[in-house]
């Protein structure tokens, strides 16, 4: 199935190298009343659909996971030190100049081809437009939750017009009003011809999104918000929403006798009931998922002697391994005696894997004959007056963090087998040599609204003051997550930190924990290297936001740079 719904898509990726460079564009429409065949209007969505196969495929993650508890960027004597990029993300000592923060263009990219085919296709008065609509908010959702105020681009720029930032709490009001009028005309069905594509349920679950953060969105600035003070009078709306998927019977969790671990895989797509709404990836035709490179571990792709590495085969190309779970999520999703999900995890020794199955096996990995085993913490590297390296655990704090003569710029761990091996690493979006000999591009797609996401919405919606319906309390929302991984189900009702960690768990590595963890309360705590005292690290509330790419203000002079950059 996976390979004729590429098939599908296949008309409309020739147009994705064209982009905007400037977020003033001149209209481009060619017709007054665009042709209403599907052939047409597929082939002129698909442009707008997969736009962000790019961004969503790399650099979006790399802000997004670096900068929560997830993940920690390291580098290894120089090599992905890459001017300290990695680690200023897991320090939240974001920089203006950033690759990893520097997709802001691509959005509004992909956003002025939503409004050339509104246009063309008879503007926002015409349902045909629907589906553009939903890519234009979801675009500019992006850009809203990640750099605050936004521009409303909900037209084409005309030459010369000076385009403003909206204040972030107007922004997700738009976003809102969008959603709701095109809600009611957005398919219910889905199959493999929707698959990928905008539906009433993926509107839905991005307006229970943007409900659940509402006093995150609207509050006076970046810096108001406070979680112990949560006030939303839109949690029952937030509840209506979820029951309106939930009902719909289209969707489910479990995906066979694998159950969590299948829905990640490279075979994953349509079949997969699990997704409201993903972004469909092939390594040969639609390109840019590149998750797996930094996750697996630094010489994993073979075994240093010509034989197969732990995914059960050389795959191909060398592999980065510079991102590492942080000491504290490691303890979040190793927690339960027993969850399905900790299969995805690499913890302590490494086994290999079957290249067919993509099943665990009982065998050691093993690197030019020596056994690797991961440490949970991550030790800095540095070498004495003698040359003799030494390794300096932070996990405890520091009391005198100038003694330490640290690079701490770059988080570095050490050029060896020890260096690599500091933190846990993931195989939850599984690569195979086929698709990573091919530019280290994976065909996994990626989810990015689960029905799993709506079950746990609900539930926090419930547990912060909404009313429960249809029979479903936060608890038996909460145990439906625990039983379909086989995880201990909870006896009482959960409470908000239990949802949070479970949130941890089920959504791991799918670029939630950030918007999650501002939701709780928890982006200024400490974790990996993101400590009081550290060199570096900052704690300033500002950075609940990234600064705008330095580029756009070049473009955009009348702009200022987020407060705290």
């Amino acid at each position: 199935m996976k390979t004729n719904i590429k098939v599908l898509f296949a008309a409309g990726l020739i147009a994705l190298t064209a982009s905007c460079t400037d977020l003033d564009v001149t209209p481009q429409a060619q017709y007054t009343e665009y042709p209403n065949t599907p052939e047409a209007i597929e082939a002129k969505m698909a442009d707008v659909y997969f736009h962000l196969r790019g961004t969503l495929g790399r650099r979006y993650m790399e802000a997004q996971a670096l900068s929560s508890d997830e993940w920690v960027g390291i580098s290894f004597d120089g090599d992905y030190a890459d001017g300290g990029i990695y680690a200023q993300c897991s320090l939240h000592n974001f920089n203006a100049s950033s690759a990893c923060t520097g997709w802001y263009e691509d959005v509004t990219a992909g956003i002025t081809k939503a409004n050339r085919v509104i246009v063309d296709m008879g503007g926002e008065e015409s349902d045909a437009t629907a589906q553009a609509r939903y890519m234009r908010a979801y675009y500019t959702w992006i850009l809203m939750d990640s750099f605050g105020d936004t521009p409303i681009l909900d037209h084409l720029a005309t030459e010369g017009e000076m385009i403003e930032r909206a204040p972030r709490g107007d922004v997700a009001r738009w976003i809102e009003s969008e959603l709701k009028a095109i809600i009611p005309i957005l398919t219910t069905s889905v199959d493999i011809t929707t698959y990928g594509k905008p539906t009433r349920y993926a509107a839905e679950a991005l307006l229970a999104k943007l409900y659940i953060n509402w006093p995150v969105y609207t509050a006076s600035s970046v810096t108001a918000y406070d979680a112990a003070n949560y006030s939303n009078e839109h949690l029952n709306d937030v509840v209506a929403l979820c029951d309106d998927i939930i009902q719909s019977g289209k969707f489910s969790l479990s995906e066979g006798a694998n159950g969590y671990r299948t829905k990640f895989w490279p075979t994953n797509g349509p079949q997969i009931k699990d997704f409201i709404y993903a972004m469909p990836f092939d390594a040969i035709t639609a390109q840019g998922f590149q998750y797996c490179r930094p996750r697996i571990w630094r010489q994993g792709r073979n075994d240093g002697n010509g034989g197969a590495g732990y995914f059960g085969d050389d795959i191909g190309n060398s592999s980065g391994g510079n991102f590492s779970i942080s000491p504290e999520f490691a303890d979040v999703l190793m927690a339960l005696p027993s969850d399905d999900r900790q299969e995805n995890i690499l913890a302590g020794q490494i086994y290999m894997f079957d290249a067919t199955t993509f099943a665990k096996t009982s065998t050691p990995y093993k690197y030019k004959g020596e056994a690797i085993s991961l440490d949970k913490t991550i030790r800095l590297k540095y070498t004495d007056a003698n040359s003799v390296a030494h390794y300096i655990e932070y996990a405890d704090g520091i009391k005198n963090p100038s003694s330490y003569p640290v690079d701490c710029a770059v988080l570095n761990t050490g050029k060896d087998v020890k260096g690599w091996s500091q933190g846990y690493k993931s195989v939850k979006y599984f690569v195979t040599r086929a698709n990573y000999s091919n530019g280290r591009n994976q065909d996994n797609d990626l989810p990015i609204f689960r029905y799993a996401d709506i079950l746990l919405t609900k539930a926090e919606a419930i547990a912060r003051g909404a009313s429960a319906t249809n029979g479903q309390t936060a608890q038996s929302l909460f145990n439906q997550i625990r039983s379909y991984v086989n995880a201990p189900t909870l006896s009482g009702t959960p409470s908000l930190n239990d949802i949070y960690l479970e949130r941890g768990r089920e959504l791991f590595d799918e670029n939630w924990r950030r918007n999650d963890m501002i939701r709780f309360g928890h982006f200024e705590d400490e974790y990996g290297f993101h400590r009081k005292g550290f060199p570096t690290a900052r704690f300033d509330k500002e950075c609940r936001i990234f600064p705008i790419p330095q580029d756009v203000l070049n473009k955009n002079t009348n702009w200022k740079q987020n407060p705290g950059y």
